[in-house]
């Protein structure tokens, strides 16, 4: 059923969360595994630099995600894009699991990819925490 499944990452503890469950699908389908990292960049008289400033570290920690990836045998590449330009069957993506007002406010990848992307969107949210009743 997926040939292509993206993993979108920022290097993030979120998107840390949504890379098991790719590895279950991309095995399951004999798929291949795309990590895709935004690099977004300062315009204009910053002449392309980093809008984050561990940008390097970051690209560091995926490229060595996509090196055990692939050390487990699967199929997996990095592409660092200033878009979204890749074709995928699937995009699965961390979500901090904001909704309403926090959302609307703080803006989500999750939910513009889930306006936007022109194949499903997978989203992986944190990890949530049962709380006592006393």
């Amino acid at each position: 059923m997926f040939e292509t499944i993206v993993w979108a990452t920022d290097g993030s503890e979120l998107a840390d969360r949504a890379l098991r469950p790719v590895m279950e699908l991309a095995r399951q389908n004999h798929a291949r595994i795309v990590a895709v990292h935004a690099n977004e960049l300062l315009k204009g008289r910053f002449g392309g630099a980093p809008l984050i400033s561990d940008e390097s570290e970051m690209v560091t920690k995926i490229e060595g995600q996509v090196e055990e990836l692939c050390e487990l045998g699967f199929t997996a590449e990095l592409k660092i894009v200033s878009g979204t330009h890749d074709t995928a069957d699937l995009i699965v993506v961390g979500t901090h699991g904001w909704g309403g007002f926090r959302s609307a406010v703080l803006g989500s990848v999750a939910h513009g990819l889930l306006h936007d992307a022109y194949c499903p969107v997978l989203s992986i949210p944190p990890e949530t925490r049962v709380r006592a009743t006393a």
